[in-house]
């Protein structure tokens, strides 16, 4: 299947699909990207939207995302203050990959499940 592609070149540092795995891979950045994928969002919203984020890993994840040019911070008001993320261009052209992640999630998710769990029956029977 991959006989057709050269093999990336992954395992050194500078390889660009490395340093860009390191800023959008992370649970939370690619949750927050997936929110913004439909429509535009106030912190709020998404803070309420993502069960499980805090408001400090929230706000990091957003700024890193912006600071990146993945999505934009508007303000909209300044009395109350209010502001709205969303998706830059740039960050628009992660969602055909993000959407095959989720697809492949939903997908594979019961088998990869019960690989951990006979994986961990194994390791538990060793003891």
């Amino acid at each position: 299947m991959l006989d057709d592609f050269p093999e990336p070149e992954l395992f050194t540092l500078n390889c660009p699909t490395q340093q860009i795995l390191d800023i959008i891979a992370d649970k939370w950045s690619v949750i927050v990207l997936y929110c913004l994928a439909y429509r535009s969002r106030r912190y709020n919203e998404i803070q309420r939207r993502i069960e499980g984020i805090s408001q400090k890993v929230l706000t990091q994840t957003l700024r890193k995302l912006e600071r990146y040019g993945l999505i934009e911070r508007k303000v909209l008001s300044q009395m109350p203050l209010s502001i709205e993320y969303s998706l830059t261009s740039l960050g628009e052209t992660l969602i055909d990959p993000l959407l095959a992640i989720a697809s492949w999630s939903r997908k594979h998710f019961c088998e990869v499940i019960a690989s951990r769990d006979r994986y961990e029956q194994q390791d538990l029977s060793q003891f």
